[in-house]
């Protein structure tokens, strides 16, 4: 695909386990993508964007895979002959006593999906050793070998998670399991029916793996037939209960957790406005890693730019350095009541700070900016074809901005946030190389913002006003009566406002597009609705329904307009 910053785009954002059809299983899969992309590129959207589809753990979250490379299973297309071995019989059957109604309704009930999901996915596996032609078993025989850098490590750590009652918390595991070679010493130990039984477990899930990077090649494949590009992300952390960091404990600190500093702009949350985020991400022997010559993150990148055409490197910034915490997440709740002196005593004496350095010199800014730059150049190297995005928002150093344009990587333009000495920076003088967006998943929609500045009080409503004022000037939206009507009058301002940009592409969030309050995920919190909120009508109903009709004709108008379609 011609992805140059030459030519002008727009892309919309949105959770592939959001997304709804009349017949999914619960939550968006392929299938329900195939239908989006269709449905954005009558629109005029000449891409989708997608969040991480690693393999999750417990919390649900795509930020914190349990594999860097493994793909998710539900986000699989389940159905008879999808996979091929899946059974019309065996469909049926598995879904006679699902409650697809309870499923299909409300937010993503992962428990009960991931079950169903799993189900199917044995039923077609086990019709594959019974039945599968030689042709079928010698091409997954070659995914085998040809994905075996990661795939071993993945499919042992995978079935060892099943036999500690499905959980990766592998720190807590018998003692002989912790370590991957103790715990492939253990399993020499045990019986030839366990570990025929345990080699089976293992080829399962190199089964699944083979199907889902099937079907995510055949979907890429898809979308470009229709004009449209896959946009992928890559977080720049992976979870400390990961495949990774279990096979490969030289190559990550785990007495450390990355994150970020202090934000006072999300509201929603105390500690990160004081302490800042911390993920629980293990921070990087960068050493280690260039002695191997940085294979696994070349792994990570071949793997998505297998099934996207783009993608973004979520917090980019951890490249060149990152902020480390002294304890894990699960103690951010007693640390939020302590002072410095106090957190330093219940630390150890060690404080949050910056890795390997801090900003505080030039010598240090200049030897950051030489590290990441070559990590980025490793990334660049790898990624082929797949043009990179770097995510760099936050507290950005001087530097980076400038070396990621030197290394052609496109930035993030937040209007409200694109505000220096006094003044909104308007569109026209953003760099082409860049990416123009109001929100992402961790920000609140405008139509949120726009309630809450109008009925709200406190710090998150004087938030809301602040940022609002900000994009109305950037939108450089005037006040035609005391009555504002927010889809009327603002909505078509700040969407007209972000396609005229100079940006290479302008991306808008579903939510924002669709001009709906309901957020994905807020940053800093467990809420139980992370991850887990659906759109509230399957893409048929958008497309059927005249008001959704009404507004992507406005969408297409204002995308013609400004020469992005």
């Amino acid at each position: 695909m011609n992805l140059s910053p030459e030519k002008k785009i727009a892309g919309v954002l949105a959770p592939l386990f959001g997304l709804r059809s009349e017949n999914d299983l619960g939550i968006g899969d392929v299938a329900v993508l195939r239908e989006f992309i269709d449905w954005a590129a009558e629109v005029g959207f000449r891409l989708v964007q997608l969040l991480p589809i690693n393999e999750m753990g417990h919390d649900n979250s795509p930020y914190n895979a349990i594999s860097a490379v493994a793909i998710e299973p539900t986000t699989l297309h389940l159905a008879p002959g999808s996979p091929k071995e899946l059974t019309r019989e065996d469909y049926d059957r598995v879904l006679a006593d699902a409650d697809l109604a309870r499923l299909r309704h409300g937010p993503v009930k992962y428990a009960a999906v991931k079950k169903l999901k799993r189900r199917l996915l044995e039923a077609a596996f086990a019709d594959f050793l019974a039945r599968a032609s030689e042709d079928r078993r010698s091409k997954f025989r070659k995914f085998c070998q040809q994905e075996a850098a990661w795939l071993n490590d993945y499919m042992f750590f995978r079935t060892l998670v099943e036999e500690n009652r499905g959980y990766e918390a592998w720190d807590k595991w018998p003692t002989e399991q912790r370590h991957i070679d103790s715990a492939r010493a253990w399993l020499e130990r045990q019986s030839p029916e366990k570990k025929s039984a345990f080699d089976q477990g293992q080829e399962f899930f190199s089964y699944v793996q083979w199907i889902a990077h099937d079907q995510w090649s055949t979907i890429k494949s898809y979308a470009e037939t229709s004009g449209v590009a896959l946009m992928g992300d890559i977080p720049f952390g992976v979870s400390y209960y990961s495949a990774d960091v279990f096979s490969k404990r030289g190559e990550f600190v785990l007495d450390w957790c990355g994150g970020a500093p202090a934000e006072t702009h999300f509201k929603d949350d105390k500690f990160t406005q004081k302490w800042g985020q911390n993920w629980g991400i293990p921070l990087y022997r960068w050493a280690e890693m260039r002695k191997r010559n940085f294979d696994w993150w070349r792994q990570r990148v071949r793997a998505i730019a297998r099934s996207f055409h783009l993608f973004r490197i979520d917090h980019v910034l951890g490249f060149y350095r990152i902020y480390a915490f002294p304890w894990r997440p699960q103690r951010n709740k007693k640390f939020l009541e302590l002072d410095w002196n106090q957190m330093l005593k219940e630390a150890g004496g060690r404080a949050p700070h910056f890795e390997p350095r801090d900003d505080s010199s030039p010598e240090n800014c200049a030897t950051n900016c030489r590290d990441g730059e070559e990590y980025l150049r490793m990334v660049l190297d790898e990624a082929g074809a797949a043009r990179v995005i770097g995510e760099d928002l936050g507290t950005v150093p001087d530097y980076v901005r400038p070396n990621l344009r030197s290394l052609a990587i496109a930035g993030f333009k937040i209007p409200q946030w694109e505000f220096y000495h006094g003044r909104v920076v308007p569109g026209s003088e953003y760099e082409r190389l860049s990416v123009a967006t109001y929100a992402t998943h961790d920000h609140p929609p405008l139509r949120a913002m726009w309630e809450e500045a109008i009925i709200g009080n406190g710090p998150v409503a004087e938030q809301a006003r602040f940022d609002l004022e900000k994009i109305a000037t950037f939108a450089e939206f005037k006040r035609a009566s005391e009555q504002i009507d927010f889809e009327r009058d603002f909505y078509p301002a700040v969407m007209h406002a972000l396609f005229q940009s100079e940006s290479w592409i302008a991306i808008i969030m579903i939510t924002d597009l669709l001009a709906r309050k309901y957020r994905f995920n807020i940053p800093g919190t467990a809420a139980s609705s992370n991850w887990t909120r659906r759109m509230q009508r399957s893409i048929s109903q958008l497309r059927s329904s005249p008001k959704e009709r009404k507004r992507m004709q406005l969408i297409r108008t204002l995308l013609e307009k400004a020469g992005r379609i």
